[in-house]
């Protein structure tokens, strides 16, 4: 038995449609392929105005721009996270000031961000980990008290909800990843979301490098030219057209990985609930849908999971721990202010994550669940 962790999908168009855009002379940003991607999600999720990006850091960076982030100003962000959740924001001068996950899940513990928050505060962050929801009732109540902006790093929610409002549609901006780990592919590419209609002009001329070409395209003006800062950001129309292959099928993708997901958990929840509970299952709040982008477990220890991922590789199955706390990090562990974060210096030592993609055969995952049991 040989698993990988993650094998891309491949839905059957990706060549063609690439083949198509090379075929009608538009290769760069900006073309068909980018424009029925864009207009997929606004139509399908109701977002006002969506920008397709070369990565999703590239769409958290535009956010930080467009947050008009300066020197000195403190964004919250959850300490379990992916380093672009902060480095966009840290590259535009920002203090990052660490949130603690909750007990249930990863996410950010939305009770505990109104003690962060100080007269620098300008942005919060939550992060939609595993595609499942932040409490953004309360995430969006503490944001409009103090005036701030919040920016949902959706990175792995692509269709998932928090109750019936679509994942990414609720903040004022939204960063989503096509990386090939993820539900929906392209290689690398990501996407900015903005429902705030004060950003979405703006958006697109930092999209844009800075100038207004977009609007000269559209025939709204007559030249166009450097009007703000802004940089390269756009995806090439092979990404696009590559990309648009997969949304084509994304209700079967997710209807597939949604099966796996369910099938990981019938097997896996002996584990759970045995008297020692010897592993714990990821924890889905009442508000949150699941859109299967992973399927973890949680072990009682460093020792146990380390234990657990060498068993699993030695018997053929790739599986692996997730992040390290960033407020631990070697290159921001001196800046931050020295809380203790417990849950997610838990997650970091505790969580471990499954194999899960499109192509896993149901005989291969009930093979890796009984070597986690032979491993307990």
């Amino acid at each position: 038995m040989n698993i990988p962790f993650n094998k891309p999908h491949l839905t059957g168009k990706e060549a063609h449609y690439m083949y198509q855009a090379v075929a009608q002379g538009k290769l760069s940003g900006n073309g068909a392929f980018t424009k029925k991607c864009q207009q997929f999600f606004e139509e399908r999720y109701g977002f006002k105005k969506c920008l397709l990006t070369t990565s999703c850091t590239d769409a958290l960076e535009m956010a930080a721009i467009l947050c008009d982030i300066q020197p000195g100003d403190e964004v919250i962000v959850p300490s379990y996270t992916f380093v672009s959740s902060a480095l966009a924001f840290v590259r535009a001068g920002a203090k990052i000031v660490f949130a603690d996950s909750m007990a249930s899940n990863p996410n950010i513990d939305a009770e505990k961000i109104e003690s962060l928050i100080t007269l620098r505060t300008k942005v919060i962050v939550p992060v939609h980990y595993a595609g499942v929801a932040c409490d953004m009732d309360r995430i969006m109540e503490i944001a409009e008290k103090y005036n701030l902006i919040v920016v949902e790093d959706a990175a792995q929610a692509i269709d998932s909800y928090y109750k019936d409002r679509p994942l990414g549609a609720i903040g004022h901006l939204s960063a989503f990843s096509f990386h090939e780990t993820k539900n929906i592919i392209a290689g690398e590419g990501g996407m900015l979301c903005i429902n705030d209609e004060r950003f979405i002009r703006r958006a697109e001329i930092i999209w844009e490098k800075g100038t207004n070409r977009a609007e000269f395209f559209r025939g709204e003006v007559n030249k166009y030219g450097w009007v703000d800062t802004g940089s390269s950001f756009l995806p090439s129309e092979v990404i696009a057209a590559f990309l648009w292959a997969q949304l084509e099928h994304l209700d079967e993708i997710q209807s597939r990985r949604k099966h796996l997901w369910e099938l990981y958990h019938s097997n896996l929840s002996s584990l759970a609930l045995s008297p020692n509970s010897l592993i714990a299952l990821p924890g889905l709040p009442e508000y949150a849908t699941n859109n299967a982008h992973m399927f973890y477990l949680v072990c009682n220890s460093l020792e146990e999971r380390t234990a657990l991922i060498k068993h699993l590789k030695d018997n053929g199955v790739l599986a692996v721990f997730h992040y390290l706390s960033l407020h631990s990090s070697p290159y921001y562990q001196e800046k931050h202010d020295g809380r203790a974060l417990p849950e997610c210096d838990h997650y970091a030592d505790c969580l471990v994550r499954l194999p899960m993609y499109y192509d896993l055969k149901e005989e291969e995952l009930v093979e890796i669940c009984n070597v986690i049991s032979s491993a307990f």
